[in-house]
């Protein structure tokens, strides 16, 4: 029987070795190789001024749903211990606007006059967070009752005037069916919007405006082109907002219902 001499077999063994190594040396690396960088993410609350091309002097606060609280208080923003803005109308203590979170009014019991239950008056808009569906809407609505949501018990819902973004036509007429107040005088403004990836921004114009000159202003600085819809909040002295430091106490007169940051 004819054999090979052993310098082949050492060959052939030194070459498997060496393509050994070299495949442990390249798993090595890849399997070493400190991971990308993911993408920062976002804050859970952004602060931000911006000047309008039409003059308006917006602040604003982008945040998550989630990070929404809605409160019933006795007090001008400016004064209580949380970040956030004005909520709806109220008179004498009464709240006109809903303000509801997981089906209870923010101040009493459901059904109650003036608790945050009803729009009073007729029907007006009221921006819904739902949660389980995990989107907003705005519904034009008399009373919390009548709110579409998957889960009565994990939503929150505040109510205003519709601002009718994606109605440029007949946004005006709208805001007048649903009794906003002086919508073509000069006077302070709040807002609550939200954009296509479900962010919402609380949002103050200490600068006198009429609501057409707000929501222009609204449009081309917030949310960078992708707002969906939002409200008007109850304005003039009662715009105001606390964000740390930086205040804005309206007229500084008491207001009943505030929009505040969980954290």
């Amino acid at each position: 029987m004819r054999t090979f001499p052993p310098v082949r077999s050492k060959a052939a063994s030194l070459l498997i070795y060496v393509l050994v190594a070299i495949t442990s040396f390249i798993w090595t690396v890849i399997l070493g190789a400190p991971p990308k960088n993911p993408a920062p993410a976002l804050p859970v609350s952004e602060y931000s001024v911006h000047q309008a091309s039409n003059g308006v002097t917006l602040h604003s606060i982008r945040t998550l749903p989630q990070n929404i609280g809605l409160r019933a208080i006795a007090s001008n923003v400016t004064d209580t211990l949380e970040n956030g803005i004005n909520g709806g109308f109220f008179w004498q203590g009464y709240l006109l606007s809903i303000a509801v979170m997981n089906d209870r009014p923010v101040k009493g019991q459901p059904g109650d006059y003036g608790s945050g239950w009803y729009n009073i008056d007729r029907k007006r808009g009221t921006l819904v967070w739902d949660e389980k569906a995990q989107t907003f809407t705005v519904q034009v609505a008399r009373h919390a009752g009548e709110l579409k949501v998957m889960d009565r018990g994990h939503y929150w819902a505040q109510g205003g005037v519709s601002m009718g973004l994606a109605n440029p036509d007949g946004w005006a007429a709208q805001a007048v069916a649903e009794e906003m107040p002086v919508i073509d005088e000069k006077r302070m403004r709040s807002g609550i919007v939200y954009d296509r990836n479900n962010n919402v921004y609380l949002v103050v114009a200490p600068t006198p405006c009429t609501g057409e000159q707000f929501r222009t202003a609204v449009q081309e600085q917030v949310g960078d082109g992708q707002l969906v819809d939002g409200l008007f909040l109850d304005g003039d002295g009662s715009s105001q907002l606390k964000v740390a430091d930086d205040l804005l106490p309206g007229d500084h007169r008491e207001v009943y219902q505030m929009i505040a940051l969980l954290k």
